[in-house]
């Protein structure tokens, strides 16, 4: 067959050859490194279960640090975290560890230098600060030395006193480690007022500060500071809901400053509704519904839909089409997949779910790159996706149709008797393409095949991906 004699001759000067006396792509080091920052793994697959990183992890990573490629290294870090291009953080953090603790000075200065880009908020450095833990005795180096120190340092130094008080207060623990144990191993200075007292504040208590500033005349910047944490104190000594909807109103406060028990009433619900991020807002739709937050033709389902259908905030939150895609399946269900929450769907919360899930298209930036897709069509399509709500059919047409909409040169083509194009268009609906797909009789899932459908068509590409599931 083609196939066949295509893998044991060399197509291209750019192959090498592999251990089954063919010839494949050859895969840099720099490849790799990409891979693991978004995959942690260099292998390519990404694994959807919790995968321990460990130093062996990461060969491509230390073998560009000895080539004295380490400040490239940290570059793609920093590109792959202000993207947002990796499946999770962790391995941004991990790999950045690394750096920090390698032999070359270059590397360690340039990944230090990164922290406070790639650790944008709390949880990030207390995880970073927890793989150097775990690097240490492998890499045989200390880890509490003036480089670290000050990295840490101007963490906090590097953010206003109102910036630093809502994440000291938000993130307040992670990986065994706390704001406390942070200031007191890197002898923090701080470069502010504001940080002097939101650092009073983490050491010694809202007590202590308050009686240092009591009698002090401060600025109208220093005030609100010192307003703020007394409301982050306040709400966690009061019952009475009115004070908790009011601080909550007055003073920005969110859910991760509420006790418990206030999170089981629906007037401060209400009230953390106003401001809630999006990401935020689409993982609780259910639960604001199953707890009569959200009530039909009520004035907060108006808020929600509201902010649902505007472009800006999706476009801010960076809402992928399968963020809403997710929330919409999940919410249209009347239930979770874990749990014992029940709901019934709002009509015009699921009008909005939907007009969302096409604005946010508009989001998605264009690679410039030319595709091809290729779609299993197979019965087995229709079984859930793994930790998700939505079937692996639906999934495919999804992504199909954020290519189709978004990238000027694409193909998308079906395993049936042969590969046969499926026409899917950008003006095409979800459920449109959905009868496309099903309207194709299903044949063999061979991999090959779409590549070699694009020799035979002559159709260039840059990118191939096939849409199947796990059988």
């Amino acid at each position: 067959m083609e196939g066949e004699e295509n893998q044991v001759q060399l197509l291209n000067e750019k192959q090498v050859p592999n251990s089954e006396s063919g010839y494949v792509w050859h895969v840099t080091d720099m490849n790799r490194l990409q891979r693991f920052l978004c995959f942690g793994s260099e292998g390519g697959t990404y694994y959807i279960k919790e995968q321990k990183l460990a130093f062996e992890n990461a060969e491509a990573l230390v073998r560009l640090i000895e080539e004295g490629r380490g400040c490239e290294v940290v570059q793609e870090i920093k590109t792959f975290s202000q993207e947002g291009r990796a499946a999770k953080q962790e391995p941004l953090l991990f790999a950045l560890a690394i750096c920090s603790q390698c032999s070359d000075a270059k590397t360690k200065q340039a990944a230090f230098k990164a922290v406070p880009e790639v650790c944008c908020i709390p949880t990030h450095l207390f995880t970073f600060i927890q793989f150097k833990k775990d690097l240490k005795e492998g890499m045989k180096c200390g880890m509490w030395g003036r480089a670290l120190r000050k990295a840490v340092a101007d963490w906090y130094n590097g953010k206003s006193g109102m910036a630093a008080a809502l994440a000291v207060t938000k993130y307040k623990q992670r990986s065994g480690w706390s704001h406390k144990d942070l200031l007191r191993l890197s002898h923090l200075k701080p470069a502010s007022e504001g940080i002097a007292i939101v650092t009073k504040y983490i050491t010694k208590g809202w007590k202590d500060v308050h009686e240092a500033y009591k009698d002090k005349a401060v600025s109208a910047e220093t005030e609100k500071l010192l307003k703020y944490l007394e409301a982050v104190e306040r709400v966690k000594h009061t019952k009475d809901e009115l004070e908790v909807t009011h601080l909550i109103e007055e003073y920005g406060l969110v859910r991760e400053h509420l006790l418990t028990n206030h999170l089981k009433s629906k007037e401060v619900w209400k009230a953390l509704l106003k401001e809630m991020p999006i990401s935020v807002l689409l993982r609780h739709l259910g639960k604001l519904t199953a707890n009569s937050v959200l009530e039909p033709r009520g004035s907060e389902v108006a808020i929600v839909c509201e902010r649902l259908r505007n472009e800006k905030l999706l476009k801010k939150g960076r809402i992928h089409p399968f963020h809403i895609l997710v929330a919409l399946e999940t919410y249209k269900a009347g239930h979770g997949s874990r749990g014992k929450l029940w709901w019934r769907p709002d009509e015009d919360i699921l009008e909005a779910l939907d007009a969302s899930f096409y604005k946010t298209f508009k989001t998605v930036e264009p690679t410039g790159k030319r595709f091809v897709l290729a779609v299993d069509v197979s019965a087995s399509m229709t079984q859930k996706v793994l930790g998700s709500v939505l079937n692996a059919s639906t999934v495919a047409a999804a992504m199909c149709m954020v290519v189709a909409r978004t990238e000027k040169d694409s193909h998308i083509v079906a395993f049936s008797h042969e590969m046969v194009p499926c026409s899917v268009t950008a003006d095409m609906m979800l459920p449109q393409v959905l009868v496309k797909m099903y309207e194709i009789p299903m044949g063999t899932t061979d991999c090959s095949l779409p590549m070699i459908w694009a020799q035979k068509t002559q159709t260039a590409a840059d990118v191939f991906i096939v849409f199947t599931d796990n059988e």
